[in-house]
Order: C-alpha cells, then sequence, then structure tokens
C-alpha cells in the first residue's frame, strides 16, 4: 500500500472547483490528508515556497510524499491509479475516456458561463445579472451536451457515480443556484450530486467573506 502522506492545498476562499474536485476525489477514495490554503487575492501562489512545489503556481496542488502535482484532472487520475479501492473513473475503456473528456471540456470551454457565473455565485450567493446572449448561448451548449451524455433522466454520466458527475454538477450548479433557466431532468441531476456527501463536506468548509 503506498503511503498516505498528502497534503491537499485549496484556495483560501475555498471557492474553486478545481480543489473542490480534488478534494472529493480524495474523500472518496478514503485518504487521510491534510487541508492546507493558499490566498490567491495576495498572490501567495506566487511565493518561492509554494512556487517551488506548484509546478504551474495554482490550486490545487497535491503533494505525496516528496510528489507534488498540480492540475485538479492530473491529481484525480494520479490518485485513482495510485490508492486502489473506490474507483474515481468507469472502468470501461471508452467511459473513462468520456468521462476525461467531459472534465477537458468543462476546463476550457464556456468561458462566458464561468466569467459570468463564477463559483461565487455556487458558495457565496447568488448574481443578480441577466446571462448575457454570449453566456446563454454557452448555456444552450452545456444542456445540448449534458442532456445527450444523461439521455433518460441518468441518474449518473456512466453506470455508476465518477468523478466528472462532480464537475458536471458544479457547471450546473453555477446557473442552477442563481435561479437561471435550466432544464428540469439537468437540474435534479445537478442537486443529487450536490448531495453527495463527499460535496457536502466541501459545501460545509468555513469559508471567510468575500
Amino acid at each position: 500500500m503506498p503511503s498516505t502522506s498528502l497534503r491537499l492545498y485549496a484556495d483560501a476562499q475555498f471557492a474553486s472547483p478545481y480543489a473542490m474536485s480534488a478534494f472529493v476525489a480524495l474523500h472518496e477514495k478514503g485518504l487521510p490528508f491534510e487541508l492546507s490554503t493558499v490566498d490567491l487575492s495576495k498572490h501567495a501562489n506566487r511565493e518561492p515556497g509554494y512556487a517551488a512545489s506548484s509546478l504551474t503556481q495554482r490550486v490545487p496542488t497535491l503533494v505525496h510524499d516528496d510528489f507534488a502535482l498540480s492540475e485538479s484532472s492530473a491529481i484525480t487520475e494520479y490518485v485513482d491509479e495510485v490508492f486502489p479501492g473506490t474507483p474515481l473513473y468507469p472502468a470501461d475503456q471508452r467511459h473513462r475516456a468520456r468521462a476525461r473528456q467531459v472534465q477537458a471540456w468543462l476546463r476550457s470551454d464556456l468561458m462566458p458561463i464561468r466569467q459570468e457565473r463564477s463559483t461565487e455565485v455556487v458558495f457565496y450567493g447568488a448574481c443578480a445579472a441577466p446571462l448575457s446572449d454570449a453566456a446563454r448561448a454557452a448555456a444552450g451548449k452545456l444542456f445540448s451536451a449534458c442532456e445527450t451524455l444523461l439521455a433518460g433522466n441518468a441518474l449518473y454520466l456512466f453506470d455508476e457515480w465518477c468523478i466528472a458527475d462532480v464537475d458536471l454538477a458544479l457547471m450546473l450548479n453555477r446557473l442552477v443556484l442563481n435561479g437561471d433557466s435550466v432544464p428540469p431532468t439537468l437540474a435534479d441531476y445537478a442537486r443529487r450530486q450536490w448531495q453527495r456527501p463527499s460535496v457536502q463536506l466541501w459545501v460545509g468548509l468555513n469559508r471567510p467573506p468575500l
């Protein structure tokens, strides 16, 4: 059994969707770990001590013994490969590839939603401004993909839960928790994922005021 000397660095506001993904992954695996915070508002991620361990100088960063790894999807894949037990990704190769595709897509696209419905909406309260045309178009793209991925009002993306369900639910909840219009079946899916115990542990962290 590999050593479980693990430390996860997250943002001090606990608002990063990527830190949340890594946090949930470690809890799903049942791995003991220390949680440390980095105050991004003070650019603490650029300080020499943190920058020396985080290659990309971002959060999250996972330190496993003398190995440090940043970028959330790299962290969740690493944890899944190194520590046996509860799987984070589907066993089927094509499903696993699709889960990774979903994660990569959510991290690289839909920028208008990410800008206008930041995770401050999710963790600190609603934003009153209506969506722009660009954000509504991005939401339409998101809904179209979700309706294909979750055909038949599926409980999960695949036969069982995987870490990509958390990432997808977070993107949908940027809209759901703000009261924006979301197809009911997709809103129900996002709410179900939000009640997962590992997700609620992240939601329940003590957040400083913005």
